[in-house]
This record gives C-alpha cells, structure tokens and sequence, in this order.
C-alpha cells in the first residue's frame, strides 16, 4: 500500500539528513519508527506527507505518486496525528474531529449531515462519544490526544502517520493509546508511528525500524530488530532486552542498564578531562 524508495532530502546542500531511506507499509501493519533526537525522524514524516519534497526517490501509496497529489486528494490517502495540538478558539470536541471531513467538501460547501455523522462515527470507534460536547482545551492530554486521532480517522483515510502519540501521556494513557492503535490495525488500517519508547514496538507494532544518522539501518519484526545490541549502538547506552513470562503469557521488555551507563559516562568524562596525577599547586 505505501512504499518508500531511497527518499534523500537535505536542507543545505553540504547536510544529507535523510540518506537513501527505504521501506514499504501494508494494510493492517504497524511501523514503529525507532530512533535518537536528530536522526531525521521528524523530516522523513514531513516528507512522506508531502510537506517537504524529497531531492530523490518516491513516496507513493497504491503506486500514486504522493508528491504529485493535490493536497485534498492526499488527505484521502494519508492522516496525521501530532502530538499535540493547541487551538486558539473553545472548540468542541465534535467540531476538531469534523475537522477531518474538510477533504471531502468542495470549495466553499458547509458540513452536511453526512459529515458530522462520519466525525461521530469516528469518536465512537474511540469510545470517547461522551466527549463530543466538551471543551477540547478542558481535556486532559490522554483525552485530546484520542481527539486527534478521531479527526485523523474521520478522513477516512487508508494510512495513519503519527508523531509520537503517547509523548507527554501518563501510564494509563499510553496503554489506552497503544490499545486504540492495535485496534485501528486490526479494522484495516496501516500505521506508521514514532516513538522514544522500545517497549512499544513488543507492545503493539508488527514491524520496526531503527534509524540513525538518516539511514533505515535495522528493518524488521520487533522480535528480529529490536535486541541488546542494536538498541546499545542505537541510543549509544547500555540496554538490555529480556523476556518477561507470565504464566503462560510471554512478552520483550527493554531494560536500561543504569549502572553500566554510570560508568561509561564516568570513563567518557575521564578521556575528556584527564587527571593530571603528581601535579603540584
């Protein structure tokens, strides 16, 4: 359904940010997009949603090229979900999710009753209806964040990118964020989402890609990809991956080891400041 074929984008001619990135998105699937602070996640996204154009390679959906979409047509194809958004005017909940609907109006039409049933539809998928007529400024962040991905789906759109859609979320609405994105893959969708948290790929992803410097360097299920040593030379810490068995029920978890850290930073310091022994004051 998605495909992405050697994408190279730079800002500055003498700075490649995304070097030759390349992968591909079924129906139904899950991506979970794993990498550092700086690595071009955040450009790849405005790429592939047309926002930037690369200076090589394609983005394409069913073989449509993305790039060569007008913008109401693309939003048929592809939603986004930020992590946040603020908005300046009291709007209802029910009125950001048929937000969504603008790509199906023409030029100067109003929502039709057939709009407004699409943008409820979406909030019951959700299971947040009883929010329709609250203040989307009143909700918690849990609860504007399941907003935003209900306005994402009432675009009826085939692909869902989302920025890192439980960032700044308690436990609690992570996991509810989590089970909402498992659900939408199971009803068809395809999903490509970011995240800074490893756990999530063995909690709901079927495949991960860990990227760095620009470069897909690790492609796979989360299973293959995500170990000990790819996560250590990925965020350059020390991790660790071990399996957690629960009485018949088996999952990954990722295990930061706080205390080899300590020391490879004690060492680092060290290199860069060293001690100068027998000097005298």
């Amino acid at each position: 359904m998605f495909a992405v074929e050697d994408i190279r984008f730079s800002y500055h001619a003498r700075r490649e940010v995304l070097k030759g990135v390349t992968f591909c998105l079924e129906k139904g699937e899950i991506l979970c997009l794993l990498g550092s602070n700086g690595t071009g996640k955040t450009t790849l996204l405005r790429c592939l949603l047309g926002f930037s154009k690369p200076q090589h390679g394609s983005v394409s959906i069913d073989g449509r090229d993305v790039s060569a979409m007008r913008v109401g047509k693309r939003a048929r194809y592809l939603a986004y979900v930020p992590q946040s958004s603020e908005l300046a005017f009291p709007y209802q909940a029910k009125e950001v999710v048929l937000m969504g609907r603008v790509s199906h109006l023409a030029v100067g039409a109003a929502h039709a009753a057939a709009d407004k049933q699409a943008a409820l539809d979406a909030m019951e998928r959700l299971q947040i209806a009883h929010l329709a007529s609250r203040r989307y400024q009143e909700l918690s962040g849990g609860e504007k964040q399941m907003v935003l991905v209900a306005r994402a789906l009432a675009q009826e759109a085939q692909l869902l990118v989302m920025d890192e859609p439980t960032a700044n979320l308690d436990y609690h609405n992570q996991v509810k964020i989590l089970v909402a994105i498992k659900h939408l893959a199971q009803q068809g969708l395809g999903i490509l989402m970011t995240s800074h948290y490893p756990d999530h790929a063995f909690l709901a992803c079927s495949k991960v890609a860990l990227m760095r410097e620009g470069r897909i360097v690790a492609l796979g299920a989360p299973d293959d990809v995500v170990t000990s040593e790819s996560l250590t030379a990925l965020y350059n810490t020390p991790v660790h991956v071990a399996r957690a068995d629960m009485g018949g029920f088996s999952i990954k978890t990722c295990i930061p080891l706080l205390d080899e850290a300590l020391s490879l930073s004690a060492l680092e310091e060290e290199d860069t400041n060293p001690t100068q022994k027998g000097s005298t004051v």
